[in-house]
C-alpha cells in the first residue's frame, strides 16, 4: 500500500542517490572514463599512461590535504578491509589500542586481536551514536580509531595522544577522507578507500603516510616476522614510489578519482568540500530537530559527522515503509547499517551530492509520512 504513495516533483532530489558507499557518481567521471578509452583502460600498470595517472592522483592528495614534508600518498590493492590486516603485520610492533564505536573500528581492533605475532590488543569501546577516545596507555605503540563511523554516523576528533611517544596514530578515514577536515599532521597513517567522498569504486586503498610510520613498516619488515606478500606495506610503499601498486589496480576506479579530485581542487580544495558537506548535514539535522517524528541519532552535537548522517524515526513510523517509497521515486540508499538494527534512515552526504537535494529529501520524507497518517 505504501509503495503506492505519490510524491511530488517539485518534492524529489534532482538526483536521488544518498548511499553511504559506493557514493555517487558525476556525469564528468563518466565522460573521463569515455575519454580514458584506448588510452588507459586495457593497458598495463607498468607502461607511462597508467603511471602518470597513479602520479597525478598522488599529487593531488598531496595537494587536497596538505601534507606536510616528508609524509608520502601510498596505495594498494584490496580496500581498507585488508589494509587492516597489513597494519596488523607491517604497523604494529606489539601492542594496539583501538577504540571502538561502530563496527568498521571493531573490524581493526578484531585484526590484531587475531593477528598470532601480536599481543592483545587494548580495546576501549563506546556505545553505538557516541565515540570513544583514545588514551596513553603503557605498552602500546599503535593507537588506532575511525576518523567517521559509517555505520553510526559519528566523527570522532583526529590529533595525537599526548603522553604517547612515539607510538603511531592509524585512523580509519574511508568514509571522512575528502569531505571533512583533517591536519594530517596529527596522524602516521591515514587510511581510506575511494567509493565515498571520491565518489569512484572500490577496490583500493590510499594512506597518508608520515616519515615514522614508514621506518617503522621498514623496521618490521627488516625482522623476524612473517609478512604475507599482499599484506607487505613496504612493498606498498616501493611501489607506490615508482606510481604503480603490487598487483594490478582497478583502472576505472583510478580515472574517476583523479577526475572527482580534479573538480575538488578546481573549486578550492578541503575548504571546498568540508563546506558542501556541512551544508548538507546543517539541512538534514536542523530538519530532524525540528521534526515531530525524527532525531539525530548522535545526540552529542560535537560528534555528528557531516558526511553520513543518521536519524532516527519515532515507532509509529516504518522507516522500511519510508524507504520503500523513496526508492519508488529513485531516492535510493538511506538504508540504516543492517547491523545496527534501528528504525532510522542514514544519508551519505559527500561533497557529490547536492545540499538542495538534502533539502528535498526531507521535505520528501515529510509528505511521505503525512500521506502515510492519513492511510493509517
Amino acid at each position: 500500500m505504501h509503495a503506492a504513495i505519490s510524491i511530488p516533483s517539485e518534492l524529489l532530489p534532482h538526483d536521488g542517490r544518498f548511499g553511504s558507499g559506493p557514493s555517487k557518481v558525476s556525469e564528468r567521471q563518466l565522460e573521463a572514463l569515455r575519454a580514458a578509452q584506448p588510452g588507459i583502460l586495457g593497458t598495463s600498470h607498468r607502461q607511462a599512461p597508467v603511471k602518470d595517472l597513479v602520479g597525478d592522483i598522488r599529487a593531488m592528495l598531496t595537494d587536497f590535504f596538505s601534507l606536510p614534508e616528508g609524509y608520502e600518498v601510498v596505495l594498494g590493492n584490496g580496500g581498507s578491509s585488508l589494509f587492516w590486516d597489513a597494519a596488523a603485520y607491517s604497523l604494529v610492533e606489539r601492542r594496539a589500542q583501538h577504540c571502538v564505536h561502530g563496527e568498521f573500528g571493531s573490524k581493526f581492533a578484531a585484526a590484531t586481536l587475531g593477528a598470532p605475532h601480536l599481543e592483545s590488543s587494548s580495546v576501549r569501546q563506546a556505545d553505538a551514536g557516541s565515540i570513544a577516545l583514545p588514551e596513553a596507555e603503557d605498552g602500546v605503540d599503535v593507537y588506532a580509531w575511525a576518523h567517521n563511523e559509517t555505520s553510526t554516523g559519528a566523527l570522532a576528533p583526529v590529533s595525537r595522544v599526548r603522553g604517547a611517544g612515539d607510538a603511531l596514530m592509524v585512523v580509519d578515514g574511508t568514509s571522512a577522507a575528502g569531505g571533512t577536515h583533517l591536519d594530517a599532521s596529527q596522524v602516521d597513517a591515514y587510511y581510506f578507500a575511494p567509493q565515498k567522498s571520491f565518489a569512484s569504486d572500490g577496490g583500493l586503498w590510499f594512506a597518508l603516510m608520515s616519515p615514522a610510520a614508514v621506518t617503522r613498516v621498514d623496521r618490521i619488515a627488516a625482522g623476524s616476522r612473517y609478512i604475507p606478500a599482499i599484506l607487505s606495506l613496504q612493498d606498498a610503499i616501493v611501489n607506490s614510489r615508482q606510481n604503480q601498486t603490487v598487483n594490478t589496480p582497478a583502472l576505472a576506479t583510478l580515472v574517476m578519482m583523479r577526475a572527482q579530485l580534479a573538480w575538488l581542487l578546481d573549486n578550492g580544495g578541503m575548504a571546498f568540500a568540508a563546506s558542501r558537506t556541512a551544508d548538507s548535514a546543517a539541512r538534514l539535522y536542523g530538519w530532524a530537530e525540528a521534526s515531530s517524528y525524527a532525531e539525530p541519532f548522535v545526540s552529542n552535537t560535537t560528534y555528528r559527522s557531516p558526511v553520513v548522517g543518521t536519524v532516527d524515526l519515532a515507532a509509529h513510523v516504518d522507516s522500511s515503509a519510508v524507504r520503500e517509497v523513496l526508492r519508488a521515486h529513485g531516492v535510493v540508499d538511506v538504508d540504516p547499517y543492517r547491523k545496527l538494527g534501528r528504525n532510522q534512515l542514514r544519508v551519505g552526504m559527500f561533497p557529490s551530492v547536492e545540499p538542495e537535494d538534502v533539502s528535498r529529501l526531507t521535505s520528501a520524507i515529510d509528505h511521505i509520512v503525512r500521506e502515510m497518517s492519513t492511510r493509517a
